[in-house]
């Protein structure tokens, strides 16, 4: 898969970082994924407001963005694996002090805080 990033061309460092991880649930699958390998069945479970439709989509981006790799196994019923790749590993700390900003910001105009990841 191609990346959607043109690598060879002059742009901002934050730009090039969100067209890779950010989108509505790129981050949150980066972020699933850093506490180990997960099954598609447990990603899918573990986000329940997205569709099997754009986790596919989702999945296929990162993969292609080299943030995380996918293992088939040929067996019945078909088994995928998901996991960070190194580079995709580099981004957790950044995605926790995201989450982290975003607990505070959520505190203060009193929302309710859904999902914790700690």
């Amino acid at each position: 898969m191609k990346n959607k990033v043109a690598e060879t061309k002059a742009m901002c460092a934050v730009d090039y970082a969100f067209q890779r991880m950010g989108g509505k649930y790129k981050a949150r699958i980066l972020f699933h994924l850093g506490s180990g390998l997960m099954r598609y069945g447990a990603l899918r479970k573990s986000m329940p407001d997205i569709t099997p439709k754009m986790l596919t989509q989702a999945l296929r981006e990162l993969e292609g963005d080299e943030l995380i790799s996918r293992k088939v196994y040929h067996e019945v019923p078909p088994k995928v694996e998901y996991q960070l790749t190194p580079v995709g590993t580099e981004l957790i700390p950044s995605i926790g002090l995201l989450c982290e900003w975003g607990k505070k910001q959520m505190t203060k105009k009193n929302l309710p805080i859904v999902t914790d990841f700690y």
